[in-house]
C-alpha cells in the first residue's frame, strides 16, 4: 500500500510539539537543580522532575507518531494543548506575560492543526489499525 504524502501542515506541528517536550525537559531539569540546591519542598520538586520529564516523553513519541501518520499520537498532543490553553489564559487573568501569550499562541496553533482535514486523513488512513498483523503459527 502506497503512503500518502504528508501535508505540509504536520512538520510544523510535529516541531512545535518537540518545542514544548525540550521545553519541558528544561523545566525538569531546573526543578533538579532546585532539589540540589536545597529546595525546602523536595517531594513536590521530584514529582515535578518525573513529571515534567514524562510528560515531555510522551510529547515526544506522539510528535513521531504524528509524523508517522499513527491515529493515536493525536489524543496526548490535544489533551495537552488544553491543558497549556486553561494554564496560560489563567495566567493571562493575572498578569500578562509574553511567555503565556506565546505558549497560549502555541497551544492553539498546535490544537487547530491538528484538527485541519488534512492532518486528520494523514493521521487515519496509515495509523496502527492500517499494518498487516503477523501471521500465526498453526496450532497443533
Amino acid at each position: 500500500m502506497p503512503l500518502r504524502r504528508a501535508p505540509r501542515l504536520l512538520a510544523p506541528l510535529c516541531l512545535l510539539v518537540l518545542l514544548e517536550a525540550a521545553l519541558l525537559v528544561g523545566l525538569g531539569v531546573a526543578f533538579a537543580v532546585e532539589i540540589v540546591r536545597g529546595s525546602q519542598v523536595v517531594g513536590a520538586m521530584a514529582f515535578l522532575v518525573v513529571f515534567s520529564l514524562a510528560v515531555a516523553a510522551v510529547l515526544a513519541l506522539s510528535a513521531r507518531g504524528l509524523w508517522r501518520g499513527r491515529r493515536w499520537a493525536r489524543s496526548p498532543v490535544l489533551t495537552w494543548q488544553l491543558f497549556l490553553v486553561v494554564l496560560s489564559v489563567g495566567w493571562l487573568q493575572v498578569e500578562a506575560t509574553g511567555w503565556a501569550a506565546g505558549i497560549l499562541a502555541a497551544a492553539l496553533a498546535v490544537g487547530v492543526g491538528l484538527l485541519t482535514p488534512g492532518v486528520v486523513a494523514a493521521t487515519t488512513g496509515r495509523g496502527d489499525e492500517d499494518e498487516p498483523a503477523a501471521p500465526r503459527s498453526p496450532r497443533r
